[in-house]
C-alpha cells in the first residue's frame, strides 16, 4: 500500500508492503528509474541485433529462447555476454561514482580520483612484468586487488584526526600520478606485443569479454545489495556539513568510511572486469540527479544511468566505424571530456 507523506505534497510516498516494513519512495525518482530501465532494455535489444551481422529481433528472441539456430554463436556467445557485462560494469561504476561523490561532496570526484583505476593498472602491469600471474582468468582479481590497495593507501594517508574531502581527493591525485609512472615505465621497457595488450586494457574495452567476467561482478553486486540499502539511508545526512550531521547523531567518519569502502569495492571489481573505463562513474550520478531533481545522489538511478551509458557507448563503439572496433573507454572519454569542461565552467560561474 502506498501512503502520501504529509507536508511533502506529491513528491514522496510511503510504501508499506508489510505492517512492520515501510519505505519512503520519491515519486519522480521511481518514474525516472522505470524510464531508464525501459531505455536500458531497449538499447540492450538493439545492441543484440546490430553489428557486422544483422540479426532481426525475432531471430534474437528465438535464439535466446532455444539456445540453437544459425545465429547462436553471434547472439549467445559473442553479443549477449558482452552486453550483460557492459550493463553490470556501468551499474557498478554509476553506484561507485555516486558513493564517492557523496563522501567528497564534490561532483568532480570519481573512483579514479582516489586511485582505483591507477592501482588496478599498476597491479596488472606488475603482475605481467614479474610473471606472478600466468593465468588470464586471474588478472581481474589482480586488478581488483590493486584498486582496493590503492584506495586503502589513499585513505590512510589522507586521515588526519578525521577525513576531509579536499585532502582525500588531493591525496588520491598524488597517489594516482605515482602509480601512473609505474605503468609508463613498464610500457617503455616492455616488448611491443605486451605493451599493446596493456594499452588496450588501459583504455577499457568489452571486446573478448563475457560470462567469465560478468559472473563474478554479478555476485559482487548481489552481495553488496544489503550494504547499498544501508547506504541509501546513511548517505542522506551527509548532504549537510559534518557538524550538522554529527549534531543529528550521525557518526560521520564511520559512515564516510563505509560508503568509501563500498564504492571502492564496486569500482575495483568493475575495473578488473573491463579495465579502467573513464567518465562513466563521473557523469552518471550527476545525470541521474538532474533527471530526478533530488537533493541527494540517487543510487538506483545512478546505477541505471551508468548501465545505459555504457551499453549505448559500447553499441556505438562497435558500429560507428565497421569493421574497426573502438575501445569503449576511448569513446566514453571522448564524450566525457566536454562534459567535464562544462561542469567546471558551471561551477566557476556559480562561484
Amino acid at each position: 500500500m502506498t501512503v502520501p507523506v504529509a507536508g511533502r505534497g506529491r513528491t514522496t510516498a510511503v510504501l508499506r508492503p508489510h505492517p512492520r516494513v515501510s519505505l519512503l519512495i520519491h515519486r519522480r525518482s521511481a518514474a525516472v528509474a522505470l524510464v531508464l530501465l525501459a531505455l536500458l532494455l531497449a538499447v540492450m535489444g538493439v545492441s543484440a541485433c546490430l553489428g557486422q551481422t544483422y540479426v532481426s529481433p525475432a531471430e534474437v528472441w528465438r535464439t535466446l529462447r532455444t539456445g540453437t539456430g544459425p545465429y547462436d554463436l553471434v547472439v549467445n556467445e559473442l553479443r549477449v555476454p558482452r552486453i550483460v557485462l557492459g550493463a553490470l560494469v556501468g551499474a557498478a561504476l554509476g553506484l561507485s561514482g555516486a558513493l564517492v561523490q557523496t563522501v567528497t561532496r564534490n561532483p568532480l570526484a570519481s573512483p579514479d580520483v582516489i586511485g582505483v583505476g591507477h592501482g588496478a593498472a599498476a597491479a596488472t602491469v606488475i603482475a605481467l612484468a614479474t610473471g606472478a600471474v600466468s593465468s588470464p582468468g586471474a588478472m581481474p582479481l589482480v586488478s581488483a586487488g590493486g584498486g582496493l590497495a590503492a584506495a586503502a593507501l589513499v585513505y590512510v594517508l589522507a586521515w588526519r584526526r578525521g577525513m576531509q574531502a579536499g585532502r582525500f581527493v588531493l591525496t588520491g591525485v598524488g597517489i594516482g600520478v605515482a602509480l601512473s609512472a609505474v605503468v609508463q615505465l613498464y610500457l617503455a621497457d616492455s616488448e611491443l606485443e605486451s605493451a599493446e595488450q596493456v594499452k588496450l586494457w588501459l583504455t577499457g574495452s568489452l571486446n573478448g569479454r563475457g560470462w567469465e567476467q560478468a559472473g563474478p561482478l554479478a555476485v559482487v553486486l548481489l552481495l553488496c545489495l544489503p550494504a547499498l540499502m544501508w547506504a541509501s539511508r546513511a548517505a542522506r545526512p551527509l548532504g549537510f556539513d559534518a557538524d550538522t550531521a554529527a549534531a543529528l547523531g550521525v557518526r560521520v567518519d564511520r559512515v564516510r568510511l563505509g560508503l568509501t569502502v563500498l564504492g571502492v569495492v564496486l569500482a575495483a571489481t568493475a575495473t578488473g572486469a573491463a579495465g579502467p573505463i573513464g567518465f562513466v562513474a563521473l557523469t552518471s550520478p550527476q545525470l541521474a540527479r538532474r533527471l530526478t531533481r533530488t537533493p541527494q545522489l540517487p543510487l538506483l538511478c545512478s546505477a541505471l544511468t551508468g548501465a545505459l551509458v555504457l551499453v549505448a557507448a559500447d553499441l556505438a563503439a562497435r558500429t560507428l566505424l565497421p569493421p574497426l572496433e573502438i575501445p569503449v573507454g576511448a569513446l566514453t572519454s571522448l564524450v566525457g571530456g566536454p562534459y567535464l569542461l562544462w561542469l567546471l565552467g558551471r561551477r566557476t560561474a556559480v562561484r
